[in-house]
């Protein structure tokens, strides 16, 4: 079956921009993780976040992107250019009606709408029609037009769509692109997740929930999945895309892939707004969907990224999945969670994590899990505690959870095919 390949990455990320800076971060175990700076966040619960260090000039947009895009906008925009330019691949020698565009992102322009929205309505007190005139307020209404602005950039003319389901809107887009490739519908897809939601009403909302830690004296080590002292994920943004092509276009230019996108399922689990079931059978259900379509045991994998989200009942529902999908072989396999060092960019993470996963098969060295000192007894895994690890792999299973039930698995195999049954 034609499987779409994986030729390029871009990533805007919290502790550096672009992918090099991106992985020497994973790799050292270092963490991202620091007091907001964004807004002031004087008065919320949570009030540490992993921002990302980002100038849109010095990224090289243009003064207009700069003052008009969203920073949601903005990031997806950099990382696409990034991934096509480590593809090797011009935007205009692309194939305009072939080239799609899929990107995930779980709140949208949600910074801009809020700041419009306080300018617009004098802080909540009344709207005052003057001030509701500016031609872009209804593309930060709209999340499309992030994925717009990706394709208007790159001359995309083929499918484009954004994708938004929450906290594995990134997966699933990335899931689609690599269905457009199947299809034969599209011969490159910029496919990825972008979002920016440290703002005063995306904090609240999580504030509201308790979903969020509170351990803001502790702002560099508060992320801890699965840590027995984890108390709550910390808030991220951020961006990856990756230029999937079909193997026969990346073949007939000699382009170098870090690997294959060979299977990916999605399940709900109907029951709960944030609440898991303990035995995680939905997530379980998209793992082994998701190695059935690549054609994989249990056995077969090499490393799985968790969604990891320091949660208290997400780390235990995740345990639970990987002992009931993959078997003996869960206590065999490495599990790490790469938010213990970037925080939880909710939508855009699925896209940072399978970039890392990609880097993951091409150089051999798995993530760790940072801040894992004490781990709690019932995630009795290999969750990979504070230091990078040298192993081989061929075979990655990544997931992500998010709230409303969803569960997202994909299979990422190496681009020789790795081990095959």
């Amino acid at each position: 079956m034609r499987r779409a390949v994986i030729t390029g990455l871009g990533v805007v990320a919290p502790g550096g921009i672009g992918v090099k800076a991106y992985w020497d971060l994973l790799t050292a175990g270092r963490t991202a993780t620091r007091d907001i700076t964004l807004f002031d966040a004087t008065g919320f619960r949570s009030r540490i976040a992993a921002e990302c260090d980002f100038d849109p000039l010095a990224a090289g947009l243009t003064a207009g992107q700069a003052g008009t895009l969203d920073r949601a906008a903005q990031f997806a925009v950099v990382s696409a250019r990034e991934a096509l330019a480590d593809a090797g691949l011009a935007p205009g020698a692309l194939p305009p009606e072939r080239t799609a565009v899929s990107i995930g992102s779980a709140v949208g322009c949600t910074m801009s709408l809020e700041r419009h929205y306080v300018r617009a309505s004098d802080h909540g007190r009344h709207w005052t029609v003057a001030h509701t005139t500016d031609a872009d307020l209804h593309s930060y209404l709209v999340p499309s037009s992030i994925a717009r602005e990706v394709a208007w950039d790159a001359g995309a003319e083929g499918p484009v769509s954004l994708l938004s389901n929450g906290c594995t809107s990134g997966l699933d887009a990335v899931r689609h692109g690599a269905r457009l490739i199947e299809d034969g519908l599209a011969d490159v897809v910029l496919a990825g997740a972008s979002d920016a939601p440290i703002s005063p009403i995306t904090s609240a909302c999580f504030d509201a929930i308790k979903a969020t830690s509170p351990n803001n004296a502790e702002a560099a080590t508060a992320s801890r999945p699965f840590d027995g002292r984890r108390d709550g994920f910390v808030l991220g943004e951020g961006a990856a895309v990756l230029v999937l092509e079909s193997p026969e276009r990346a073949a007939a230019r000699d382009a170098p892939a870090y690997g294959v996108v060979a299977g990916g399922a999605s399940r709900a689990n109907a029951y709960h707004m944030t609440g898991l079931r303990a035995d995680g059978r939905e997530m379980a259900e998209a793992i082994r969907v998701a190695l059935g379509q690549a054609r994989r045991d249990p056995s077969d994998v090499h490393y799985v990224n968790a969604h990891g989200s320091g949660t208290r009942q997400n780390d235990r529902h995740e345990t639970a999945a990987f002992k009931a999908s993959l078997g003996a072989h869960a206590y065999r396999v490495p599990v790490s969670s790469i938010k213990s060092m970037i925080g939880h960019s909710l939508g855009a993470v699925g896209a940072l994590e399978l970039a890392a996963c990609a880097l993951v098969l091409r150089h051999h060295v798995v993530p760790p899990t940072a801040n894992l000192h004490r781990a709690d007894p019932e995630c009795d895994l290999d969750y990979v505690p504070v230091h990078a690890r040298d192993r081989r792999v061929d075979t990655i299973v990544s997931v992500g959870s998010g709230f409303g039930g969803f569960q997202t698995a994909i299979v990422l195999t190496a681009p020789d095919g790795g081990v095959r049954r």
